[in-house]
Parts: structure tokens; C-alpha cells; sequence
């Protein structure tokens, strides 16, 4: 039988036990309460730091990286920078920011080529106007030269004329650029005879040196001839403005296996490397232009060439230097572009270089034997006006001939072009021509009274 001492000793035995256990559990439970706590400190203390880092990455977001993606839309070399913390880039967040950049490049870009398509619209009615005054207004010109002789008045209206003739290629340029139609519906021509009129559209023509090494009746169908005078008259006025006025531009017209190639050389600064990309790019007519991209002012040169280029498979390139320490464009026309024009049915004006090269069959080329008196070759020639034989006909009548002029011979060698006209002599050829003209028609009209007094008197 178990003694109460011993069942006491037991008893105190199996509560101290007890209590230890219960102790223990205490203790494990306090210290996890800790960690937890710690645990929780610490997650936030990391959301706290993620919070701060991502109000930060916003904040860069829209203080940096936002305006710099709508800059580099219209000015590529400006860099877009990244995310504040590199770790971000290729996080969820990183990820959500980079959707946010490229759907407002999106945006933007649709916004700005709605824009822009809107102020071309403008724009295009615009030089439609004014193309349609200037051009009455060269209506007006020409026919003032052809009715007042005095030189002094021939001269100023040729001097207008070729003002006119400047603002209507700026206002056509201007139109190319937004879009417009070239604005002239033109026949077949010769190819010189469309880079001599696009040299005449210009300020500083007399500096430039055309050599023609074209076969003759070398020549552009009908709906290339206004393009490519349109091209080479911006080649020039790049050339003309960016060389001394001292030098020189020199044009070459070459044949190369697939066509014809105008050849543009000046002796100006040139352009860096930079620059020529540039220009190369914007005369490719591979990339669409905008307005915004041309300057203040805008410079419409290079963004004409690349709108023709593109619409009527034209090809024109800048990537090279040119030997005179300038600049050379090459504009190329395609053999689909060429035609023929017989030089004899059809001769180039007076004023284009004569072709250095002879015809395919290496034989000059020689006129139909007629009783017409031979035409003169030289580029100032001025035909005489009509005159009268003193010697009367068996009816009393005087006797109407022309006066002739002794053919001049053929060359060996193809002639030198003469030096271009100045405004003033070509003023005071056309008066002559005008003058004599006149006088011509005056004593005709003086015979012709005669004539008719003379038969109303034998009838009498």
C-alpha cells in the first residue's frame, strides 16, 4: 500500500513536470511572436522601399523618359534613358513601364502624321493659288514682251519674267513636297532642253557650265520632262548656294548602260558625313515627309527630289563627293523614261549645248537638200526680215524675195557653246528681232497701198 508521503513526493513530482512543460511551450511561443514580429518589420520595410522605388521609377518615368521617347520621335540622335534600378528592367514593373513608352510612341506618332497631313492639305491649297496667279502673271509678261519693241522695256520684262519664273519654282516645290501634282503637263523634249530649263528657273544661272555628251535626239517621254527639270533646278540651286559666287557649276549628261545620268558638280564646303546620310536619305523617297522635319525655315529642296523620285522612278544620289571638293548629285533616268526625237524634225533650242557625241551611224548629221538658204548654226543668230527687189514685175507691182546667206560649213569638231547671254543682250537681240519685225510689216503694208492705189487707177 502506497504510503501518503510517497503519493505526495509523486503528486509534486508530476506538477513540476507539468509546469516545465507549460514553461517551455511559454518561451516557443514568445520567441516565434518575435520572429514574427521581426518577419513583419522587415516585409515592411521591403514595401516600403518598393513603394519609394516604385514612385521613383513614375517620377523618372514621366520627368525623363517620357518627354525624351516624344523628342526622339521627331529628333532621332536624343537618347531615351532607362529604368533607375537596372534589377526593374526585366521585372513586371519594367515590363509595364517599356508598354507604357511604346503605346505613347504610338500615339504620338499617329498624331503627329494626322498633323502633319493636315497642314500639307493647307498648305497645298495654298501654292494652288498661288501657282495659278504667277502663271497668269507670266501670261501677262510674255505678252508684253511681244508687243512693245523698246529694249530698255524688253529688258525689265525679261528681268520680271525671271523673277517670276524663281517664286513660281518655289511655290511648286512647295506644292511637290505636300503632295500636289507637278503642275505642268509637258510633250516629249530633249533631255538637255529640260536641264537647261530648269538652269533658266534660276538666280545664278550664268554660272553654270552644261556639257552635253548625249547623242543627239536624246530625249524624255512626256510625263518625265517636268520632273526633271524640277530635280536638276534643286540640284543646281544647292550647287549655286553653297559655292563661291566666283565658280562654277559644271552639269554632265552622260548615256550609262541603263539610261541617261545628269551629272551635278560644285566646288563649295561640302557636307560631313552626317549631313550626306541625311540628304541621301531624304532623296531616296523611302521615308515618308513631314514638314516638322524640314527646319524653320524649311529647307524643301531635298524632300521635293524624294517625292519625285519615288512617284515617277527617278533615282538621284549624293554618297560621294564631288572632285571639286563640293558636293555631286547624280540624278539617273531609266531607259522606260527615254525616248527619241528626231534632231533634224525637231532640233533642241538655239541656246542648249550642242551634243559632243555624233549619231550611232558616226556620220554628221546633214540637213534634206531644199531651196530653203541654209540655216546658221550659231546660237546668236537673228533672222532677217523680209525685203523687196526695186525691180517692179510685168504688172507694175514690186517684187517680194528674202534675202540669203551663204551656209556655213560643217565642223570637224562639235563648236564650243558660246557664253550665255546677258539679261541686256538678250533684251537687245529681241528688240532688233522685234524692231525689224515691225519694220518689215510696215513696208509690206506700204507696198500693199501702193499696190492698191496703182490698181484703182488703171481701173479709173
Amino acid at each position: 500500500m502506497i504510503e501518503l508521503p510517497d503519493l505526495a513526493a509523486g503528486g509534486l513530482a508530476a506538477g513540476t513536470l507539468s509546469a516545465l512543460v507549460l514553461s517551455g511551450g511559454l518561451l516557443r511561443s514568445r520567441r516565434q511572436r518575435t520572429v514574427q514580429r521581426d518577419e513583419i518589420a522587415a516585409l515592411r520595410a521591403h514595401l516600403d522601399g518598393v513603394v519609394q522605388t516604385f514612385a521613383a521609377e513614375i517620377e523618372h518615368l514621366a520627368a525623363k523618359r517620357v518627354p525624351a521617347a516624344a523628342r526622339h520621335l521627331t529628333h532621332p540622335h536624343v537618347a531615351v534613358p532607362g529604368p533607375l534600378q537596372l534589377r526593374a528592367a526585366g521585372s513586371s514593373l519594367g515590363v509595364a513601364m517599356e508598354n507604357v513608352l511604346e503605346q505613347l510612341r504610338v500615339e504620338l506618332t499617329a498624331q503627329h502624321l494626322r498633323v502633319d497631313a493636315a497642314a500639307q492639305a493647307g498648305m497645298r491649297g495654298a501654292t494652288r493659288e498661288i501657282q495659278a496667279a504667277l502663271y497668269r502673271l507670266q501670261d501677262a509678261l510674255r505678252g508684253l514682251q511681244q508687243q512693245y519693241d523698246d529694249p530698255e522695256l524688253t529688258q525689265t520684262l525679261f528681268e520680271l519674267d525671271h523673277e517670276n519664273e524663281q517664286s513660281l519654282r518655289r511655290a511648286q516645290v512647295a506644292a511637290v513636297v505636300c503632295g500636289a501634282w507637278v503642275g505642268l503637263a509637258r510633250e516629249e523634249s530633249h533631255v538637255v532642253d529640260a536641264v537647261t530649263g530648269g538652269q533658266a528657273r534660276l538666280a545664278g544661272y550664268h554660272r553654270v557650265r552644261v556639257n552635253n555628251h548625249l547623242e543627239p535626239g536624246t530625249a524624255l517621254v512626256s510625263h518625265a520632262v517636268e520632273p526633271v527639270a524640277i530635280i536638276v533646278a534643286e540640284l543646281l540651286d544647292n550647287a549655286l548656294r553653297h559655292s563661291a559666287p566666283d565658280t562654277d557649276v559644271v552639269v554632265n549628261l552622260e548615256h550609262v548602260h541603263h539610261g541617261v545620268c545628269v551629272t551635278v558638280d560644285d566646288a563649295g564646303l561640302g557636307m560631313t558625313q552626317d549631313e550626306r546620310a541625311r540628304a541621301q536619305r531624304m532623296v531616296a523617297g523611302t521615308e515618308p515627309i513631314l514638314l516638322t522635319d524640314l527646319g524653320d525655315p524649311p529647307r524643301m529642296g531635298l524632300a521635293a527630289i524624294g517625292q519625285l523620285t519615288r512617284q515617277f522612278d527617278l533615282s538621284v544620289d549624293l554618297s560621294s563627293p564631288s572632285p571639286y571638293g563640293g558636293v555631286r548629285g547624280v540624278l539617273r533616268v531609266d531607259s522606260h523614261l527615254l525616248t527619241r526625237i528626231d534632231p533634224d524634225a525637231r532640233p533642241p533650242a538655239a541656246s542648249a549645248p550642242r551634243p559632243t557625241r555624233r549619231p550611232q551611224n558616226d556620220e554628221p548629221t546633214r540637213r534634206p537638200q531644199t531651196d530653203e538658204p541654209a540655216r546658221s548654226t550659231s546660237h546668236d543668230y537673228v533672222p532677217e526680215p523680209e525685203t523687196h527687189d526695186p525691180r517692179p514685175t510685168a504688172d507694175g507691182l514690186p517684187q517680194r524675195r528674202r534675202r540669203t546667206r551663204a551656209a556655213a560649213p560643217e565642223p570637224a569638231v562639235a563648236p564650243q557653246r558660246p557664253s550665255a547671254l546677258r539679261p541686256e543682250e538678250a533684251a537687245a537681240a529681241l528688240g532688233g528681232l522685234q524692231a525689224a519685225t515691225a519694220a518689215a510689216r510696215s513696208e509690206t503694208a506700204e507696198h500693199d497701198t501702193e499696190r492698191d492705189d496703182h490698181e484703182g487707177g488703171t481701173a479709173r
